[in-house]
């Protein structure tokens, strides 16, 4: 890789086919460095979220400069477009000289370069100029001449380029940019690698992670109010505005780690880490869905429903930040988000919120965290791995401790669910008290079974989706509320 400085060095020979000069962001990269530099700097440096914006106000120069000095960012990991690096190749084959002429900082560009090890040039931003448009423009023609290169792009900003080149290809070109480019160039070949639509969207989220926030109408069950319209309705709701809020959550936790989730086996397949939704997209999103929860639930639900939500939000953006990255406090914050959507669907249908009820849920929660948890430290075993899973507190020699600590969680829900059927109170809410008992056996089965599963490998690293999928685990479930519904 040689970064060009002189148009001496980079101009075409005399009989030489004219060099195939590549975009990067949004077209060789199915993301954009600017956005996945500014993620990384958020990520890296919560408390100083604020610097970015004092950083542009002296300009994009300044601020690339800024976030690349500030950020420690893994290249080789990035979501490059296959079809767009074989074209490169083609032109490589064929003896062409290929650059990279991008609007991204010089030193994430080499970066990218020497890792790819498919370009003979670099230009990018740097020396105070932000090499796009007109400015890409002008630099390209000084070095190979009007019409003396091709140029593969995909935005607005690029059609002032292919202007001056001699073929134009466009990889997965932004909204409106083909019908322009081909007013004015030569277009050679129109790339489709990326398409974007609705499931995308669906999968960031999470849609299936909403049959979590079911754990509201757990109160309404609980007391025995299945008949109440009006709490029902109200349950419908807290349902839905806890969804969108969850979605928030989600949709910033990926942003947060993207690049963490491209280290991962499944994970690296999310949409933003894909490159299938684009970042800015994400970050326009996010908020959205999150004063959109918080606006309807202050105006239609009691207010301690608000609180217990604006709760689950600031323990999950501390989740997010630093606590899943601690021993210990990572699982029992995850179960703690689950007992928050039992407090908030109290909260939401003005019910009692009792000791049985808190007491179950932090014990069988702490146990589907651990076998998360574990199904993570299996897989890096597995690989041979012995160090530090990357972004969590554990080693994978772990595993034999988060299966006990698991296992006995599990089993400790179930004791507490026979302290709830041995007590008074609960006597006098049943008309058959005694048929609760079946509920327990069933309740150990699939703790059981779910842990066997975990320690053999088989469970989905999230168990709400393996017990969404898992057939035995529904009849389970159904068994385990038909104990319930003839007691009463």
């Amino acid at each position: 890789m040689n970064n060009v400085t002189s148009s001496a060095l980079a101009s075409t020979l005399p009989g030489q086919a004219p060099p195939l000069v590549v975009d990067l962001d949004g077209t060789l990269l199915k993301s954009d460095m600017l956005f996945e530099l500014g993620m990384a700097f958020v990520r890296q440096h919560p408390l100083r979220a604020w610097e970015p914006l004092r950083w542009l106000g002296q300009g994009k120069v300044a601020l690339k400069e800024g976030l690349t000095n500030a950020c420690e960012f893994d290249v080789t990991v990035l979501p490059f477009d296959e079809a767009v690096l074989e074209l490169i190749d083609e032109a490589r084959q064929q003896g062409r000289p290929v650059v990279l002429a991008t609007a991204s900082p010089q030193q994430i560009a080499d970066n990218i370069s020497t890792h790819l090890g498919v370009f003979d040039q670099v230009l990018a931003t740097g020396a105070g100029i932000n090499l796009s448009a007109h400015r890409k423009r002008d630099r390209l023609v000084e070095l190979y001449g009007e019409k003396g290169f091709d140029y593969v792009g995909n935005s607005h900003d690029d059609l002032v380029v292919w202007a001056s080149a001699r073929h134009a290809y466009l990889a997965n070109p932004d909204s409106g940019v083909e019908a322009k480019a081909a007013k004015q160039c030569s277009i050679k070949q129109v790339i489709h690698s990326n398409p974007s639509g609705v499931r995308p969207w669906v999968k960031a989220f999470r849609l299936h992670q909403w049959m979590k926030n079911i754990l509201v109408f757990v109160p309404l069950l609980a007391a025995h109010q299945i008949t109440s319209m009006s709490l029902w309705l109200a349950g419908i709701l807290a349902f839905l505005l806890f969804g969108l809020c969850a979605s928030s959550v989600y949709i910033l936790n990926d942003l947060l780690d993207l690049t963490d989730d491209r280290h991962h086996k499944t994970k690296r397949n999310r949409p933003f880490a894909s490159g299938k939704v684009k970042i800015k997209h994400g970050i326009l999103v996010f908020p959205l869905l999150l004063v959109g929860s918080f606006a309807t639930a202050a105006l239609l639900l009691p207010w301690a429903f608000s609180i217990a939500l604006a709760f689950y939000y600031v323990i999950t953006l501390a989740y997010s930040f630093a606590l899943k990255r601690m021993m210990a406090l990572d699982v029992i914050t995850l179960a703690l988000l689950y007992t928050m959507r039992i407090i908030a669907g109290t909260a939401a249908l003005g019910l009692e919120l009792t000791f049985w009820l808190l007491a179950f849920s932090m014990f069988i929660f702490l146990s589907l965290a651990l076998v998360k948890r574990y199904a993570e430290l299996h897989d890096a075993r597995l690989k041979g791995k012995s160090g530090k899973t990357r972004g969590r507190g554990y080693y994978p020699s772990d595993l034999e401790m988060l299966s006990s600590l698991g296992a006995a969680s599990g089993y400790l829900s179930v004791m507490v669910m026979a302290l709830y059927i041995h007590d008074g109170t609960t006597a006098m809410m049943y008309t058959h008290p005694q048929i609760i008992w079946l509920a327990c056996p069933l309740l150990l089965l699939w703790i059981t079974r779910v842990w066997m599963l975990t320690h053999r490998g088989e469970m989905h690293d999230d168990p709400v989706v393996f017990a969404i999928k898992d057939k035995p685990s529904l009849l389970i479930g159904l068994l385990f509320c038909l104990a319930f519904w003839a007691a009463a």
